[in-house]
């Protein structure tokens, strides 16, 4: 068995949408027909690009109100590159109102024992929204980046102060597994130098629990990056020798992990099945690969014999939204790098992962409970 990660052309023919995006890219006039039904169904708009923002949300709450004052000022940022100054006031204005407007309902939402760091926190973020209008009058792109940086992050604390445990549960055939049941911040430090990764086991609890349990084993450390492929892909976490990934050195036998890739309609994920097998084209995975420094398990032709490879996803893709790029639905995110991504760029097959640690979060991880 070899795992690794298929060519990008034979991830395309086996893709009723991709064929339909070939066709658009390439300027054909003959659409297949089998394609042409999927393109009213094409998601609109620009995909997210921001890990952090991909992992606000994907944070499992239930608040419409800081949704979409969330929404609104991921916007900005797109508008301000732009300079579309009156799309950014806009947006500004709007989340703004709504926050002010449902100041009580997002509050309501907060779990009591964070109540007492909510109230505050929200009084801060309504000021500092006063002042990002302040630097959207002024056409200040620097002032407007700096602030609006702040103002997500207190947003994403306020977020994470609503989720009330952990969201679902695990399908029984996996228990045995080891689990992450919420979010942990990974250190791994390279011969190039360190990446900070945060790995969701809210969205992925197994496939980011299995990453866990090998960080603890220190597994990873010393490991080679096996591949690297130019605006596409590096891979580690082969071992030395003829194995391809891991044994448990207490029960002998290789440890594999199914697919896992739980999606924006689904409230479980969706096991064993890539979404393109399972019929679901055009369902938007919760952790897409539309992150530079998206991080994935790589198998082979069978999406569940994924054991301890993993890959970094490169590129931010400009081809198709976030749910309908050639990766999403086929291999399972479970993390994005959020510091260090001029490292990941430099980063050549050779290159050496020295040490991983987990920094934040330990106390989420299940170890195996197989004998």
């Amino acid at each position: 068995m070899h795992i690794s990660l298929p060519p990008l052309a034979s991830l395309a023919k086996r893709s009723t949408l991709l064929t339909l995006v070939l066709c658009i890219v390439l300027g054909l006039s003959a659409i297949p027909a089998h394609a042409v039904g999927l393109i009213a169904g094409l998601p609109p708009g620009n995909a997210i690009k921001d890990p952090q923002a991909l992992l606000r949300l994907a944070l499992p709450f239930d608040n419409d109100a800081i949704r979409a004052v969330q929404l609104d000022l991921e916007d900005i940022e797109s508008q301000a590159r732009g300079r579309r100054w009156s799309g950014v006031k806009s947006d500004i204005v709007k989340a703004s109102s709504t926050f002010k407007r449902k100041k009580t309902e997002i509050l309501e939402s907060v779990l009591p024992e964070n109540q007492a760091k909510a109230e505050p926190l929200a009084e801060e973020i309504i000021e500092d929204l006063e002042l990002l209008k302040v630097a959207a009058d002024e056409k200040d792109g620097t002032k407007i980046k700096t602030l609006r940086a702040d103002i997500m992050t207190k947003i994403g604390t306020l977020e994470a102060a609503m989720v009330d445990g952990f969201p679902f549960e695990i399908p029984e055939e996996y228990q045995t597994l080891p689990q992450l049941r919420g979010r942990a911040t990974v250190e791994m430090q390279t011969s190039k130098g360190t990446l900070t990764l945060v790995v969701d086991g809210y969205n992925a609890p197994i496939t980011a629990g299995n990453f866990v349990d090998l960080v603890q084993r220190k597994f990873y450390n010393g490991l080679p990056f096996t591949r690297s492929e130019e605006s596409y892909v590096v891979q580690g976490g082969k071992p030395k020798g003829d194995a391809i990934g891991f044994v448990d050195p207490k029960t002998k036998q290789y440890r594999s992990i199914p697919l896992e890739i739980r999606t924006e309609e689904e409230e479980v994920p969706i096991y064993g099945v890539t979404l393109e097998d399972a019929g679901l084209y055009l369902e938007h995975p919760r952790l897409p690969f539309s992150a530079y420094g998206a991080i994935a398990m790589a198998h082979g032709d069978d999406p569940n014999d994924a054991s301890s490879q993993f890959f970094f996803h490169l590129f931010e893709s400009e081809l198709t939204p976030a749910g309908s790029n050639l990766l999403d639905g086929r291999y399972a995110v479970f993390g994005y790098v959020t510091r260090g991504k001029e490292v990941l760029g430099d980063l050549k097959e050779g290159d050496t992962i020295v040490n991983v640690k987990v920094t934040e979060g330990l106390d989420h991880f299940v170890k195996s409970s197989a004998a």
